[in-house]
């Protein structure tokens, strides 16, 4: 599947799904992950369950924050 086909609520899914496994591989719980990129846990979850929109910025923080690059959180391959 690529960007082209995907719809905001399937592409918010995805990324969803990716920030879950990758959180999850290294142990974390959101409480952890919304500290190491200092957001709050209520945050992470909507971004987990697809429930915003995030920006660019978001992603980056989260990726950086996981030790992953952002187009590795993007892959959905």
């Amino acid at each position: 599947m690529t960007f082209v086909f995907m719809t905001r609520d399937i592409l918010k899914k995805k990324i969803g799904e990716q920030i879950v496994e990758f959180r999850e591989k290294k142990g974390w719980s959101q409480s952890d992950l919304a500290r190491a990129c200092k957001k709050d846990r209520q945050t992470i979850e909507k971004l987990e369950n697809g429930k915003v929109n995030p920006t660019l910025y978001t992603l980056l923080e989260v990726s950086s924050a996981l030790g992953i690059s952002l187009s590795k959180l993007l892959d959905f391959s």
